[in-house]
């Protein structure tokens, strides 16, 4: 099972997900479960609250494969090319976003490498996250 976080602060946050998750299902070839859209304040920087959701599906993928596809989605949705960026004291910058979507958990893959951890550490650092790929597990 692969588990995708869907995040947007700006514009038309609903449209953004919706735009995302038709992007992801054409570009993927699969049948997208989501979980509910919930609101959550910005971490790690003051900014507009982001609308998110998780979505799960069936696939087989190889990490940076799956990594490109959704930067490319990001990017013909608006968002700059990115890479992180961390402070003087390591702490990463966090800005607003037209859209965002985390690898969360990959068919069991575990990696920590400088452009791809997997699982996300969100996955255990917020605890909507976990909830939200619960419920789009539970869509089967």
């Amino acid at each position: 099972m692969i588990y995708l976080l869907l995040g947007t602060d700006m514009g038309d946050r609903e449209a953004n997900l919706s735009r995302a998750r038709e992007l992801l299902g054409q570009r993927l070839g699969a049948q997208l479960r989501c979980s509910e859209v919930i609101e959550t304040a910005a971490i790690g920087f003051d900014g507009p609250a982001f609308l998110n959701q998780t979505v799960a599906f069936d696939g087989d993928f190889e990490p940076y494969e799956l990594l490109r596809c959704c930067q490319a989605i990001e990017v013909e949705m608006g968002r700059a090319p990115h890479k992180a960026r961390f402070d003087e004291n390591g702490q990463r910058i966090y800005e607003p976003r037209i859209i965002d979507i985390d690898i969360l958990h990959l068919n069991g893959v575990v990696m920590d490498e400088p452009e791809l951890t997997i699982p996300h550490r969100q996955v255990f650092q917020r605890p909507f996250v976990l909830g939200l790929m619960q419920q789009a597990a539970a869509k089967r």
